[in-house]
């Protein structure tokens, strides 16, 4: 009977469940969109019983699909959106108020406090992050303090704390495993990635129980089994974890220092792996694990852009604009250029190099001919803007410009995007046949732990490329990016 190995790739807008064979292509792929919630403005929440609920529809979807017995599923990998945080109660699982997402800026003020307190170059020499509400710490602070009871359950032993992996491990294992690998780890601002391990200082800082924080394993290895779980076989093995970026830079086999991978998903991400030693960024990026495996981590630099690809999604759900995220391409060639128009999408403030949490979505150089065809193409090109910012500040801390970019994430299918990408950053630009790299990644990491593929020379991460050549000059890249620069400093708090 033929295995394979399944991949929960919950992300931020949908859940989805992957079964992968040996060749590392797609046997069945289930997919449901969750809803998202905005309570206030810069606030945004999930459920986390519903994330629970989805997960388990589309892996029992996924078997339906091609007929495949849950009894061929030789292992399980997940990968996650990272920053999002669940706090539940450890004895009956009930989250005790809904999931903060990573693109929320509630906690804007207390990291700003913290900062005036001078406890920025602390936190970042510890935990390789800059001090933001993007990260989790500042969430849980913030759910301890404001949900009723919570402080005092927490100090009674009675509540923990997880990104969605930790989440998913919970529900997985019958309620029994409590755990995290350092990829995730790594992105609470709770980590000493130097030491490994959760810091104590850290957690008196932000005000937190550090037993609430679920044990760290590798990202490759026996880390969990499931029980309990009517849609999938008892006692099959959890064998990877990695958060979805680190994920991806696995899955596209960015595995030798240097070598970089974006994604372009609700945000846009790019890592470069820098080995076994930690390289502190001048240039605004951060300092994170990639994953860990055989007792040894390797880390990477890297950019994150907090809106993405979800800015084509708002053109099309807020403004409709588009009837859907495909016809941004067909827009996007019916004019020349954007006729001047420039769209910032800072709808959760600016992530990096910028790290400006206040920052707003502006749209500017709007005149009377300014239509939906110009404005729909500077939705794309503004995606393209901020990677170009963060592969500039790549380009400065590593003291070379990169000349190969691998990319994945759905907005990569959106042909006029790479090609405008790879003019404007000068770089050449490859996409794998196979777009799933995140939960190819998180595949390979479980795969790799039951010998299902027997070592990283043995993973099938090299499919058919699709090439972007740069075409453009450096004149043309400069004129732009004056005028994107412009647009982005209107957006900033700090510019009026």
């Amino acid at each position: 009977m033929e295995k394979f190995i399944l991949s929960i790739d919950q992300g931020t807008t949908s859940s989805r469940a992957i079964l992968f064979d040996k060749q590392g292509q797609i046997r069945s792929l289930a997919q449901k969109e969750f809803k998202q919630y905005f309570p206030q403005a810069g606030w945004v929440e999930h459920d986390p019983q519903e994330i629970w609920v989805s997960q388990k529809q589309v892996i029992a979807d996924c078997f339906k699909q091609n007929n495949i017995n849950p009894d061929q599923v030789a292992a399980i990998g997940i990968t996650n959106q990272r920053e999002t945080i669940v706090v539940w109660d450890k004895y009956t699982g009930e989250p005790i108020c809904p999931a903060i997402v990573w693109q929320c800026r509630r906690t804007s003020d207390f990291c700003q406090q913290l900062k005036v307190q001078g406890l920025q170059e602390k936190i970042q020499s510890k935990t390789g992050l800059l001090l933001d509400p993007y990260f989790s710490a500042s969430k849980i602070c913030w759910i301890l303090d404001n949900v009723s009871g919570a402080r005092e359950r927490a100090k009674n032993g009675n509540l923990i704390f997880g990104t969605i992996d930790s989440w998913l491990i919970y529900n997985l294992s019958g309620k029994k495993d409590h755990i995290t690998d350092p990829s995730n780890a790594s992105r609470t601002m709770l980590f000493n990635i130097h030491e490994g391990k959760w810091d104590e200082e850290l957690f008196e800082i932000f005000k937190i129980p550090l037993y609430m924080a679920p044990q760290v394993v590798s990202s490759s290895g026996s880390l969990s089994i499931v029980k309990d779980i009517d849609i999938l076989p008892q006692e099959v093995p959890i064998c990877g974890i990695a958060g979805d970026q680190q994920a991806a830079l696995f899955g596209q086999g960015c595995f030798q220092t240097g070598q970089m991978k974006n994604t372009y998903g609700t945000g846009c991400f790019l890592l470069c792996n820098t080995g076994n030693t930690p390289v502190k960024s001048h240039h605004q990026l951060l300092t994170t694990v990639a994953w860990k495996i055989n007792n040894e981590i390797t880390y990477c630099l890297e950019g994150s852009v907090f809106i993405g690809g979800a800015v084509i999604g708002w053109i099309r759900d807020e403004l409709g604009l588009i009837e859907s995220a495909a016809q941004s391409e067909e827009f996007a060639r019916k004019v020349e250029d954007t006729a001047g128009v420039y769209l910032v999408p800072a709808f959760a403030g600016l992530g990096a190099p910028h790290w400006d949490s206040d920052a707003r979505g502006i749209i500017t150089g709007l005149t009377r001919g300014a239509n939906k065809y110009h404005i729909v193409r500077a939705a794309l090109e503004s995606i393209a803007f901020q990677c170009k910012e963060l592969v500039n500040s790549m380009q400065k801390d590593l003291g070379k410009k990169p000349t190969l970019l691998r990319v994945d994430g759905g907005a990569t299918m959106n042909q006029f995007l790479m090609q405008f990408q790879s003019d404007l950053a000068g770089v050449l630009i490859e996409r794998p046949k196979v777009l799933e790299s995140t939960a190819l990644g998180a595949a390979f990491l479980a795969g790799l732990e039951i010998g299902y593929w027997k070592d990283l020379g043995d993973l099938p991460y090299k499919s058919q490329n699709t090439v972007y050549k740069p075409t453009k000059s450096d004149e043309w890249i400069e004129k732009l990016m004056q005028s994107w620069t412009k647009a982005l400093n209107r957006a900033k708090t700090n510019i009026n």
